[in-house]
Formats: C-alpha cells, sequence, structure tokens
C-alpha cells in the first residue's frame, strides 16, 4: 500500500525550506530560499499568500512578544514584518563570507535562535553553526560544515541535533542546562542509496524525523538512531518538515523543484499523517 500524502499548494518552490507553525497564525510559512519568496498557508481556509524576498531567505521564526519573525538573510539576521513589509538587519555573523548565506534554524527552550550557513555554491565547508539570543548578540558553536541542516531539540531539552548534509551526517550534541552545546558525537550516517539527511524535526516522544535529499521520503529515527519509519512522496529533493495544527498531529514537508524539470510534483508543499505529535514551537525572546 502507497503512502499517503496531500499536494496542498499549487506553489513549485525552486528550493522550498525551512516551514514553521504559527499558532498565532493558524497557518504554515515556508520560504522558496532560491525564489526568492516567503509563502504562508492558512490552516483555516486553505489560503495562500506569498512575500517575495530581496534576497535569498532561508527561515523564518516567530517573536514571542513582538509582531513579526526574525529571518534569516544570506546577508546575515534580519527583523520581518510583512503587513506593511519591512526588513531592517540586525547582524552579519560571516562579513568575511560574502558568498555563504543562512540555511536552517530552530528557536530552543531558552528562546535563542540556532542557525547554520553554507557556502551558496557548495564548494568550501565555510558554514558554521551560531546562535542568536535575546540581546541580538551572536555566539559561533561549531563550524566546517559544507551544507548545514536542522537543528532541531530533544524533548528533554538535553540533545541538540544538526547535520552537514553534503557528508550525510547527523550529529547529536549535548545541551547543557545553560544552553551550550558539547561532545559532539556522529548520530545517523546516511547510506548513499537514502540520499541526504536535510531539515529535520522531533515529536513528543522524542523520535527524530529526517527529510531526505535525493532520497524521496521522510522517515522517523528513534532516540538512539535506529530507522522507525520512512514515508515516501512524489520527488525526489525532500527538505524539511513540520508539525502543525491545533494538535500538532499534522505534518508538512517542502521539497525542492532545482535540476528537477521532469518532475511534476519536484518544490510542492505536501501534507503527510506522521500518526504521533509534534512539539510546540519555541518563540524567539527577543
Amino acid at each position: 500500500m502507497p503512502d499517503h500524502y496531500e499536494v496542498v499548494s499549487d506553489i513549485r518552490c525552486q528550493l522550498g525550506e525551512g516551514p514553521l507553525w504559527s499558532e498565532r497564525d493558524n497557518a504554515v510559512y515556508w520560504v522558496d530560499i532560491l525564489g526568492p519568496a516567503l509563502h504562508r498557508l492558512s490552516l483555516a481556509g486553505g489560503e495562500i499568500r506569498s512575500w517575495s524576498m530581496p534576497e535569498k531567505t532561508g527561515w523564518v521564526v516567530e517573536r514571542r512578544d513582538r509582531p513579526g519573525f526574525i529571518a534569516g538573510l544570506q546577508s546575515g539576521f534580519a527583523e520581518l514584518t510583512l503587513d506593511p513589509f519591512a526588513l531592517r538587519a540586525i547582524a552579519d555573523p560571516e562579513p568575511h563570507y560574502p558568498d555563504n548565506r543562512m540555511n536552517d534554524a530552530k528557536v530552543d527552550h531558552l528562546g535563542r535562535i540556532w542557525a547554520g550557513t553554507m557556502d551558496c555554491e557548495i564548494r568550501t565547508p565555510t558554514g558554521s553553526l551560531y546562535c542568536l539570543d535575546r540581546n541580538f548578540d551572536v555566539t559561533k558553536h561549531d563550524s566546517g560544515y559544507l551544507v548545514t541542516n536542522g537543528p532541531a531539540f530533544s524533548p528533554a531539552r538535553d540533545r541538540l541535533y544538526h547535520s552537514d548534509t553534503a557528508l550525510g551526517v547527523v550529529y547529536r550534541f549535548e545541551l547543557t542546562p545553560e544552553g551550550d552545546i558539547r561532545n559532539r558525537e556522529e548520530f545517523i550516517k546516511f547510506p548513499r542509496e537514502w540520499g541526504y539527511p536535510d531539515g529535520m524535526t522531533v515529536d513528543a516522544d522524542g523520535g527524530v524525523w529526517i527529510a531526505h535529499w535525493g532520497g524521496r521520503r521522510v522517515s522517523r529515527f528513534t532516540p538512539d538512531g535506529a530507522l522507525d519509519r520512512a514515508v515516501r512522496l512524489p520527488a525526489s529533493q525532500i527538505t524539511s518538515c513540520v508539525f502543525a495544527g491545533p494538535d500538532l498531529d499534522r505534518m508538512f514537508v517542502t521539497s525542492a523543484a532545482v535540476d528537477r524539470p521532469d518532475e511534476a510534483l519536484a518544490g510542492a508543499l505536501f501534507e503527510i499523517d506522521p500518526g504521533t505529535k509534534g512539539l510546540t514551537s519555541n518563540l524567539f525572546d527577543g
């Protein structure tokens, strides 16, 4: 029996990424990094709205006590509001790497943004993992990445997962009570037939859901790294996933159409039934 999925948008992103569930808006946001564009799907009525972005945009995250978002642009972190549309630069962590861009990010339980960077041309391992705190101070925590992806956090708030997609490796860090990471170890190594690990999220039971770039699926792994479930999709370049809905029991999956002109559903936004529930999204505390 084939895996069930629904195509929930007519949009075909060149590089769909960064899906975000917004309880505030009852909507799923996602980006087309290469569009560049930001899209929003209303879960109440299914309406879709899009905004053109001025440069490559890897993600947006919501703010706890202020309207709008923080966005990850090629030029760094920025404040973003949509009505009216406005961007204000916050910080560029890599002025010495003008060919790098932001790729993926999540907010931890302390209200800080963890964001990875990468070389736009995927030539040199100049990517790093940064943390942006409520005061807009940026700290580098890890480096040497070719393609950063993730991150994601365990329900117990004691583990951070992060990938170098190009190496096919998902790393696991110990996350201390103070919010530092240490003791990086290999969590999962993708065999070549799986494709490459892309964006990810974690469910309420600690299962790690990972999108397979070049692998046509999203998979759940147990907290000890064993493959538990794979949901196949009709697009080869699956990029990320997010739990959504009031009960966090729906999953939306992004994909990419770049270099896939013969795939009709490449770049689509899919919905699947994960059979489990996700964790409440953390909000940026700045």
